[in-house]
């Protein structure tokens, strides 16, 4: 995912399905060095800084 999108998704007022490696995930920060820090849906508590490349929109359909 690049930043821009990254940063979209953050801003967005409906709640955008996003996985990072295939793991459901929450982004909370885009970061300035390619990375977003973000949190397992199933776990909030494990915050964690992944890279922006391994995070993709989930397809609903």
């Amino acid at each position: 995912m690049d930043r821009k999108q990254a940063e979209e998704i953050v801003n967005s007022l409906i709640m955008i399905n996003v996985k990072y490696r295939g793991i459901p995930v929450y982004i909370q920060t885009v970061n300035d060095n390619q990375t977003a820090t973000v949190f397992p849906l199933d776990e909030m508590h494990h915050e964690q800084e992944v890279d922006l490349q391994g995070l993709y929109e989930d397809d609903p359909t």
